[in-house]
């Protein structure tokens, strides 16, 4: 099992790498989701959530935007397997856990860092989970 701190990672890179290694068979899980940035301006980013969100069927049908920060982390990386409803994505996908802190049972385990220089625009994906938008 790899443990990945995602605090002070990209979103998109900590996605794409997440994504590759469960696709290869690896049980990922992904620790500290409220700290992972996003690049970008963040009114803009803002924006999209909001739109996102907005943009729901019928209350029994979807699409179903989440707004906790551990389920927008989950919902990017299943955005980059392969058919995450089917077949190997799907498999892929049931491999991967994503906490907004660090649980007891990974206290103890070594997390992989995936971080780089910060950029001068980026927010924190803490920002735009529900509580933080209204």
């Amino acid at each position: 099992m790899k443990v990945i701190d995602g605090a002070g990672a990209t979103l998109g890179r900590l996605a794409s790498y997440a994504a590759k290694e469960s696709l290869k068979g690896e049980e990922i899980s992904i620790i500290n989701c409220e700290n992972v940035i996003i690049t970008g301006n963040f009114e803009s980013i803002k924006r999209d959530f909001e739109e996102q969100r907005g943009r729901v069927g019928s209350g029994q049908k979807g699409p179903k935007h989440h707004a906790t920060s551990e389920k927008i982390v989950k919902r990017t990386i299943r955005g980059m397997l392969p058919d995450a409803r089917m077949g190997r994505g799907k498999i892929a996908f049931q491999k991967i856990r994503c906490y907004s802190k660090v649980p007891k049972e990974l206290e103890s385990s070594k997390a992989l860092k995936i971080s780089e220089d910060k950029k001068k625009k980026y927010s924190e994906v803490k920002n735009f989970t529900k509580n933080k938008l209204n």
